[in-house]
């Protein structure tokens, strides 16, 4: 461990402590000492103690019933039980109150050194279960309450990203540069990075790259005064303004024009902006985030994306791979899913079929979580019992799917007209033949609706 244990020895034979104190200082503890329990539990109440190593025969009250006390007010110490005698109950009676070992005496001091070894390697264990079991704690419970979502999952892949989030959450103010596919939930890791840092209290402001007019780059970003322009009939906050002291998150920056590219690395590189209109420069703290679904390397071998600002964004990196390479994570999503929407949309399900997870777990999904989280959607929207079926999600998914989620060319053409024929029907049948809302239901116009009604003739 990188702290030192907190050892506190309690035996009332002085020799016995002298001998041990002296051994446990050698080893570069932190030791506490006591020779009858009242003073023991004095040191419990005021020390944080990892380790307590204990002697059965005390006075005030004997060492079995110590050791029951302080499992019971202090369950997280470790206590190793010594005795001048050799009572099998005695140790049989130790070892179900919760000791972690037992000596008689006389023993070596190794063999306390190599208790304390098992110990420390199991207390190394559970922290670090413990800070894990903090952090999911803190992304499911947090994040829920900040942002309404929550990062589900158990793979190794997943594990690690959360790992990631927590050290990056404290490096302030490194930028970050969150990649992968659309869909994976790069918006998500940005904001529990930022709910998790110091800035967690200030505003997170996100910005879609791919949708910002070349003519109004400037007042977005960097605000304007009034009168700056026509049409400009009041002042307006930049983004970098409305963001200070928080973060700003750049959601699909590859797809920022060079030119635009440009203005956005001078003022990342000076933390100052100057509103259009106005000649005094406004300085910001900001974090910066950024996330794209393309290969930003790539992008600047092509000459698309400045190799200065990639420098600049790229300070620690965190990919997220695909959902198809942490299938593992599938059900729990699907399980997390399903509850969401029977909620929300106030359906009545008693049961999950498990072959839906099992069936999912062989699609590819490229669409990522995304996909998944609107497959299910309509799987219970579609849902006539209490039973979610994979019939539910028939009409949703492809019935027939290669190993990589794909149908075979051959019979590709037909099932998919069959698909699309029986979503059509259990539509109309849910929505009684109201063709309005069976267009609403399959998200597509009633004009839509009607041309497909003909070419299948239904």
């Amino acid at each position: 461990m990188d702290e030192k244990l907190n050892i506190l020895i309690l035996d009332d034979e002085q020799r016995v402590q002298d001998e041990i104190e002296e051994f446990l200082l050698g080893r570069s503890f932190h030791v506490l000492k006591a020779t009858v329990p009242s003073e023991a539990f004095k040191l419990l109440e005021n020390n944080a103690v990892d380790i307590m190593i204990l002697d059965i025969q005390l006075p005030e009250m004997d060492g079995l019933q110590v050791l029951a006390k302080v499992k019971e007010k202090y369950p997280e110490i470790e206590v190793i039980m010594v005795s001048g005698h050799g009572d099998m109950n005695a140790v049989i009676d130790a070892m179900r109150l919760g000791a972690a070992d037992f000596f008689p005496k006389p023993f070596r001091l190794m063999d306390i050194d190599n208790a304390i070894g098992r110990t420390q390697r199991f207390l190394d264990l559970h922290t670090k279960l413990r800070r894990v079991k903090q952090q999911y704690s803190f992304l499911s419970k947090e994040l829920q309450e900040n942002i309404g979502h929550q990062i589900i999952g158990k793979s190794q892949a997943l594990k690690s990203i959360i790992g990631l989030m927590d050290k990056v959450a404290g490096a302030d103010p490194t930028t970050v540069l969150i990649t992968g596919e659309s869909g994976t939930g790069k918006e998500l890791v940005a904001r529990g990075i930022h709910y998790m840092s110091k800035r967690k209290d200030d505003y997170f402001h996100t910005v879609n790259c791919s949708a910002i007019p070349e003519a109004l780059f400037e007042s977005e970003f960097f605000g304007h005064k009034k009168g700056a322009f026509t049409g400009a009939d009041q002042d307006k906050t930049g983004w970098f303004e409305i963001a200070n002291h928080g973060t700003l998150f750049l959601d699909e920056i590859g797809d920022m024009p060079l030119n635009q590219q440009a203005k956005l690395l001078r003022i990342l590189d000076e933390k100052k902006v100057m509103k259009v209109g106005s000649h005094k420069e406004i300085k910001v703290d900001v974090r910066i985030m950024a996330a794209s679904n393309m290969n930003l390397e790539q992008r600047v071998k092509q000459h698309k994306f400045r190799l200065d600002l990639y420098h600049r964004i790229s300070s620690f990196i965190i990919e997220i791979p695909p959902l198809r390479e942490r299938k593992e994570d599938i059900p729990l999503l699907v399980d997390h899913f399903v509850k969401y929407f029977v909620d929300h949309l106030g359906k009545s399900l008693d049961y999950i079929n498990p072959v839906i997870a099992k069936n999912l777990r062989d699609y590819s999904f490229p669409g990522n979580i995304r996909e998944l989280k609107n497959i299910i959607e309509r799987a219970v929207i579609l849902c006539e019992g209490k039973e979610l079926t994979w019939q539910d999600f028939e009409l949703s998914m492809v019935s027939k799917m290669d190993e990589n989620g794909r149908m075979p060319e051959s019979h590709q053409q037909m099932d998919l007209e069959e698909m699309e024929k029986q979503m059509i029907m259990k539509a109309l049948k849910q929505c009684g033949n109201n063709k309005s809302k069976a267009a609403q239901l399959l998200n597509i116009s009633w004009q839509s609706l009607d041309r497909r009604l003909k070419k299948f003739d239904i």
